[in-house]
């Protein structure tokens, strides 16, 4: 793998991953057009064994940036209508104030975006709805912190500073009869708001990667999880994975109800990467001079913003927060 380096806020930053990614050592080989499977949308993917997953990327979620990078394929890329079938799937809805494009669990609001800067462009969707896709995340971060103060299902624990309703591991599977209320637990389960799953499950990663949208409703909720030592204790990767006070957890434990004993890279990543953008747009900056990113977005209808202007070396900052 080759490495490039460069000028970068004064520093020099090694950036051999983008590099690679830019010169297409896989990214020229995948086939995203092979991926349709016959029809318009992109599927989950293929095994071996059994051949095409039945599902498909459909309805608004992370696929955002997938589509993205199909559509600026320089050998086998999507076709536009691809991208057209996706936003015809989408759900824009009102709850807790809000109009917005639905999607349940809160890191299918982030993971997107923490690669692109969606600030300021617009597909035909958007340009239609008047908002963009950064300030959509904003509205999805807050009906999930209204959800919490609602809290609708009386689930111990929610609430101002305790929210982040997501995809995570859980207590489950298991049901308990709790305070007269008889309750139903999940293992792992994609669980969001407003419509559920729901069994009282909060993850901690998913509320610190809403840093960028809602600082406001973000920050005093990291204080509040940086003040509960059963979050941290004996734990060199920040924060558990997910945790839920309505289950009492394994007899006899020392803090009275669940925590999962886990750890996932692929939690832990965004909590890294989004406060490096609420902190100085690094990866967004990184980003916009990719010029795969960029004709992706093109070729999928995006205008405006950063997009309007010349592309720049990847250091370059054409857009600050």
């Amino acid at each position: 793998m080759s490495t490039t380096v460069w000028p970068w806020n004064k520093k020099r930053y090694t950036c051999s991953a983008v590099s690679s990614f830019e010169q297409g050592q896989l990214y020229r080989r995948c086939n995203w057009a092979w991926a349709q499977n016959g029809q318009a949308t992109v599927t989950h993917g293929w095994r071996p064994e059994s051949g095409f997953i039945d599902y498909r990327w459909e309805g608004y979620d992370e696929a955002l940036l997938l589509y993205v990078l199909g559509l600026a394929s320089p050998t086998h890329p999507l076709p536009r209508a691809s991208y057209d079938a996706w936003l015809s799937t989408y759900r824009w809805e009102h709850c807790y104030g809000y109009d917005y494009l639905y999607a349940g669990p809160l890191f299918t609001h982030q993971l997107s975006q923490v690669w692109i800067d969606f600030r300021g462009i617009q597909d035909a969707f958007m340009r239609d709805k008047g908002i963009d896709y950064f300030e959509n995340s904003r509205r999805a971060t807050y009906v999930q912190h209204c959800y919490a103060v609602d809290n609708p299902r009386k689930f111990e624990g929610y609430g101002e500073r305790c929210w982040g309703i997501t995809a995570s591991d859980g207590p489950g599977p298991g049901t308990l009869k709790l305070k007269g209320i008889e309750r139903t637990f999940f293992d792992y389960v994609g669980r969001g708001v407003p419509y559920g799953p729901d069994d009282g499950t909060v993850a901690p990663w998913a509320v610190v990667a809403s840093l960028p949208f809602a600082p406001e409703i973000v920050l005093p909720a990291i204080d509040f999880y940086l003040s509960q030592p059963e979050m941290k204790v004996s734990n060199v990767y920040g924060f558990k994975a997910s945790f839920n006070p309505t289950h009492p957890g394994e007899p006899g434990n020392t803090v009275g109800w669940w925590v999962s004993p886990w750890h996932f890279g692929l939690n832990q990543g965004p909590i890294v990467l989004m406060i490096e953008n609420y902190r100085s747009g690094m990866v967004w900056r990184l980003m916009r001079g990719c010029s795969h990113v960029r004709e992706g977005l093109s070729r999928a209808g995006f205008t405006g913003g950063w997009l309007a202007k010349t592309a720049g070396a990847p250091g370059e900052s054409p857009t600050d927060r």
